[in-house]
């Protein structure tokens, strides 16, 4: 379901991937993501994903004009993950809702690996 409202100059309705694509670019600013992940379902197996396809590792519901969405991060090595977390929630929620004007809801994040950064 996209997001929809209505305004004086008529009514507005956002992509659940425009909303993923934001929220992709604001997580990979936070300090200690390294980026977003992919997880397959057939075998198993965690994918970092590169820039043109950060909205696979988001997934994004809309319900009764709030947002709610679903983080699967890779982290860097030797960071506080709990840290690293509440800096991407607050970051997110923060910007999506002034990007949007929607509420967000609740964000949901998903540590699926650790990577040593050079």
């Amino acid at each position: 379901m996209k997001g929809r409202f209505s305004t004086e100059l008529g009514n507005i309705s956002i992509d659940n991937e425009a909303i993923a694509q934001y929220a992709g670019n604001k997580a990979t600013e936070c300090f200690g993501i390294v980026g977003m992940a992919a997880v397959s379902m057939k075998d198993g197996l965690v994918k970092l994903l590169k820039q043109e396809n950060l909205s696979r590792g988001i997934s994004v519901r809309v319900n009764d004009n709030k947002l709610f969405l679903d983080f699967h991060i890779i982290v860097a090595y030797g960071v506080s993950i709990q840290t690293v977390c509440g800096n991407l929630v607050d970051a997110v929620r923060y910007d999506l809702e002034r990007y949007t004007g929607f509420e967000v809801g609740r964000i949901n994040i998903f540590v699926e690996g650790v990577k040593v950064i050079d």
